[in-house]
């Protein structure tokens, strides 16, 4: 009974997430992600504090460890939060998408139960774990779309 359980809440994550992933053919996925030419930012450019990511970390741990991992890599419920396989499935795509899915969907079981700048401080807690750079201003909820996903500067981060 608790392996069934178990394979219909992951089935369960399973769709919330991919229904969540911006598709080609979505008008909003199109709307809201930036072209290269308007946007300059990315992770890698220190867009959230060390204070930020700090804050995040524990609200992490207590709302989304439980499907995700402690180690933000994924788990067979949901998906990874950082690192090499968060990057390749947000690459291209606005910070605001992520955090959109993390307002309004997250955590499964209670979604909506954050607010705003507590899921920023999540998203800095998981730039953080993804080796991103913490610079000297907070990632604000109304700044996201300006902040693009991309694969790691070739040699190294800055």
């Amino acid at each position: 009974m608790r392996m069934k359980r178990v394979a219909v809440l992951a089935a369960v994550c399973a769709t919330v997430w991919v229904s969540a992933v911006p598709g080609a053919a979505g008008a909003q996925a199109v709307a809201r992600t930036a072209s290269p030419a308007a946007v300059q930012t990315s992770q890698w450019d220190g867009v959230y504090t060390e204070e930020q990511a700090a804050r995040g970390e524990p609200l992490y741990r207590e709302n989304c460890s439980m499907c995700h991992g402690l180690a933000l890599a994924g788990t067979v419920l949901a998906p990874a939060l950082a690192g090499p396989v968060f990057t390749a499935k947000w690459n291209r795509r606005s910070l605001s998408l992520v955090f959109d899915v993390m307002q309004t969907r997250m955590p499964l079981n209670l979604s909506g139960h954050l607010s705003p700048q507590q899921n920023a401080d999540v998203l800095a807690y998981m730039l953080k774990r993804g080796e991103s750079p913490a610079g000297s201003r907070e990632l604000a909820p109304e700044s996201l779309a300006a902040v693009i996903v991309r694969s790691a500067p070739a040699g190294g981060v800055k």
